[in-house]
């Protein structure tokens, strides 16, 4: 056993562990409103924390950020159906679990109107106030057929690659896969 090259080693990677920054990368890649909520609370809480904050919307969770009020001409028939099987906004999707044909989401949303628990909207609200970013997988957005045109209007939007997300992961000191 070479003790030198161990504490090289050990070396190596307590440096690689400093060039992380006070971030935290989530990946946001469901389309169900109860890891949603999830993702929003631990961002907000994050960023309200003074941890810098990128959501990285991939698959299924892109079809949240489709802003229900916009309409996008010139698609074609795949991405039209996309449109129309995939919820349009974030207040179309519903819970992963107890959904009982919409009856769980609309019991969950009174819910947390009652208990005073941050709506969906409320959450992205102060995530804009508090300058979490979001970034939507090209890919996935190509796959779907979504236009950044029929996008919600966010603040810290923008429409990257995975390229782009595995750097932030890497400059990250914690990374969430929701």
């Amino acid at each position: 056993m070479d003790v030198e090259k161990e504490i090289l080693e050990l070396k190596k990677k307590v440096d690689d562990l400093q060039g992380q920054e006070n971030r935290l990368l989530m990946i946001v890649f469901s389309g169900e409103l109860d890891k949603h909520i999830a993702a929003m609370i631990i961002a907000t809480g994050a960023a309200a924390m003074g941890m810098k904050v990128t959501l990285f919307f991939t698959f299924w969770a892109t079809a949240a950020l489709r802003d229900p009020k916009k309409n996008v001409k010139g698609k074609n028939f795949l991405s039209k159906m996309f449109g129309v099987m995939l919820p349009k906004g974030r207040n179309k999707t519903v819970l992963s679990n107890m959904n009982m044909a919409g009856m769980g989401t609309a019991m969950i949303k009174d819910l947390m109107k009652k208990k005073n628990v941050a709506s969906l909207d409320e959450l992205f609200e102060a995530a804009a106030a508090l300058g979490v970013e979001i970034n939507i997988c090209e890919m996935s957005m190509d796959l779907m057929g979504f236009k950044y045109e029929e996008m919600i209007d966010y603040p810290n939007m923008k429409v990257c690659g995975v390229a782009t997300m595995l750097a932030d992961a890497k400059e990250s000191a914690v990374q969430f896969f929701i």
